[in-house]
C-alpha cells in the first residue's frame, strides 16, 4: 500500500485519473460496439460491412498511435490530448447521428484516430509524468481498466441494444470524451509548442497506412489465398517502414527500434509477436464456443473474458515486486502465453470447458506477469530525445500486432472452411488450427522476451 500511496501522492492522483479515463475510452469502445453491431445492421443495413466497424477503427488507431509521439512534441502534450478527445467525440457524434452505414463507418474511422491518439498521448504522459519506480504500478492499473471494460463493456452494449437505443452508446462516449478534454485543460499544465520539434515523418506514415490497410483488408477478405497475400504484402510494407525509419532525418520510432540486439528492438518485437499470437481467442473463440458448446453469446464472451481477468489479477499481484524480479516475470509470462496456446489447441475442440477457461485465464495471466515490466524496460532504455515517440510507439506496436494476429487467424480459419459457413465441422477445424498456427508467433515473441532480459543493450 505504501507504494500505491507514493504513486498517487505529490499531486499525481488527478493526472493518474485522467490517464485511466483515456484508457477506458479506448478499451470499452470496441467491446461495446461489437455488442451493438447487430442492432446497427438492422437499422442502417450493411451487414456485409460488419467487420469494417472494427477494421476502420483499428486502422485509424494504429496510424494515430504511431504519430502521437511526434505530435505531442510539436504541439505540446496538453493541446494534443485535448484535440484527441475532441476528435474522438466528433467520431462518436457521426456514428450516433449517422443516417446510413457509410456515415456510421466514417465515424468509426474518426473514433479510431481519436482513440489512437488518446492511447498514444496517455503513454507519453505516463513516461513524462511518473518516475520509473511507479511505472509497473501504473501499467498494472491501466491493465485493470481493460479488465473492467471486458466485463462491463458487453453488458452496457447489451442493455442499450435490448432497449433499441444503440445510438445512445455513442452519445454517452462522446460526452465522456468531451469531459476528458475538459479535464485535460484543467489538470495538465500548459506546455509550450515544441518549436524545435523535427516535424512529422510523412513518408513512413504513408507507407504504414498502406501496410496497415492491406492487413485490414486481409482480415475482411473472403478468399484465403487473397487474404494471405494481403497479409504478406502488409508485413513487407511494415518492414519497409522499419528500414526507412532507421536512416530517416525525422523518425517515427526510437533509434535502432528494428535492431533485436537492443532493449527497445527486442521489447517491441516481443510485444508485437505475443499480441499477435493472442488474437485468435478473442476473434474466433466466441463463435467456436457457441457452435460446439451451445453457449449463449453473453456466456461465450465471459469465457473469453477470463483472459482479461487473468491479466488484471496477475498484473496487480506482481506490481509491487522488486526490480530484481522483473526479468524473471517477463520470461515466465511469455512462457505462460506459449503454454496457454498449447492448452487451447488441445482443449478448444472437445476438451472440458474448464480446460478452455483455464487456457483463457493462463493466456491473460502471461500478459499480466510480463507486460508492465516489459514496458518499463523499454521506457527506461529510451533516450531523452526518443522518450515521447518511444512511449507512444508501445500502443502502435500492440495495435499493429493485434491487426496482424487477427488477419493471420482469419486466413487460417478460412483455409479450414470457416469462411464458407459456420458449421460444427468448420468450428472443430478452426478450434485446432487457429491456435496451433499462433504457437510459432508466441515462441518468436518469447525468444525476443528472453533476449530483452539477457544480452540486449541500450541503443
Amino acid at each position: 500500500m505504501k507504494g500505491w500511496a507514493d504513486l498517487l501522492g505529490e499531486g499525481r492522483l488527478p493526472r493518474f485519473a485522467l490517464i485511466c479515463l483515456g484508457v477506458w475510452l479506448s478499451a470499452a469502445d470496441s467491446l461495446v460496439t461489437a455488442t451493438i453491431m447487430p442492432s446497427v445492421g438492422a437499422e442502417l443495413g450493411g451487414y456485409g460491412y460488419f467487420s469494417w466497424a472494427t477494421a476502420g477503427f483499428l486502422v485509424g488507431a494504429i496510424l494515430a498511435g504511431a504519430s502521437a509521439g511526434r505530435l505531442s512534441e510539436m504541439f505540446g502534450l496538453r493541446r494534443a490530448i485535448v484535440f484527441a478527445g475532441l476528435s474522438y467525440a466528433a467520431g462518436c457524434v457521426m456514428s450516433a447521428a449517422g443516417p446510413n452505414i457509410a456515415i456510421f463507418l466514417a465515424g468509426r474511422l474518426l473514433q479510431g484516430v481519436g482513440g489512437g491518439w488518446i492511447s498514444g498521448f496517455s503513454m507519453v504522459a505516463i513516461a513524462l509524468m511518473f518516475p520509473e519506480r511507479h511505472l509497473a504500478r501504473v501499467f498494472a492499473a491501466v491493465t485493470s481498466i481493460w479488465g473492467i471494460a471486458t466485463v462491463v463493456g458487453p453488458l452496457v452494449g447489451g442493455l442499450f441494444a435490448q432497449a433499441h437505443a444503440w445510438r445512445m452508446v455513442f452519445w454517452l462516449f462522446a460526452a465522456q470524451a468531451v469531459a476528458f478534454s475538459a479535464a485535460a485543460v484543467w489538470l495538465l499544465k500548459a506546455d509550450a509548442k515544441g518549436e524545435g520539434a523535427p516535424g512529422v515523418p510523412w513518408t513512413q506514415l504513408g507507407i504504414l497506412t498502406l501496410g496497415v490497410g492491406a492487413i485490414a483488408m486481409a482480415d475482411i477478405s473472403r478468399g484465403a489465398l487473397a487474404a494471405g497475400g494481403l497479409v504478406l504484402a502488409g508485413l513487407a510494407l511494415l518492414g519497409v517502414v522499419l528500414k526507412l525509419d532507421g536512416r530517416a532525418a525525422v523518425r517515427l520510432l526510437p533509434h535502432r527500434a528494428a535492431d533485436l540486439k537492443t532493449i527497445v528492438g527486442s521489447g517491441y518485437a516481443a510485444m508485437f509477436a505475443l499480441t499477435a499470437a493472442s488474437m485468435g481467442l478473442s476473434v474466433y473463440g466466441p463463435a467456436i464456443l457457441q457452435t460446439l458448446r451451445g453457449l449463449s453469446p453473453l456466456w461465450a464472451g465471459y469465457v473469453i473474458g477470463a483472459e482479461a481477468l487473468g491479466w488484471t489479477v496477475c498484473a496487480l499481484l506482481v506490481a509491487d515486486t522488486s526490480a530484481l524480479w522483473d526479468g524473471r516475470w517477463v520470461r515466465f509470462g511469455s512462457l505462460c502465453v506459449v503454454a496457454s496456446l498449447v492448452l487451447l489447441t488441445w482443449a478448444m475442440r472437445d476438451g472440458a470447458l474448464g480446460w478452455v477457461i483455464a487456457g483463457s485465464t493462463l493466456l491473460g495471466a502471461g500478459f499480466g506477469f510480463f507486460w508492465s515490466f516489459l514496458s518499463r524496460r523499454v521506457m527506461a532504455a529510451l533516450s531523452d530525445d526518443d522518450r515521447a515517440i518511444g512511449a507512444s510507439a508501445i500502443t502502435a506496436v500492440r495495435q499493429t500486432g493485434a491487426a496482424v494476429g487477427a488477419a493471420i487467424a482469419g486466413v487460417t480459419a478460412n483455409l479450414v472452411g470457416f469462411g464458407s459457413g459456420l458449421t460444427a465441422a468448420t468450428a472443430q477445424a478452426s478450434a485446432v488450427w487457429v491456435f496451433a498456427t499462433a504457437i510459432p508467433l508466441a515462441v518468436a515473441g518469447t525468444w525476443a522476451a528472453f533476449r530483452l532480459t539477457g544480452s540486449a543493450v541500450k541503443a
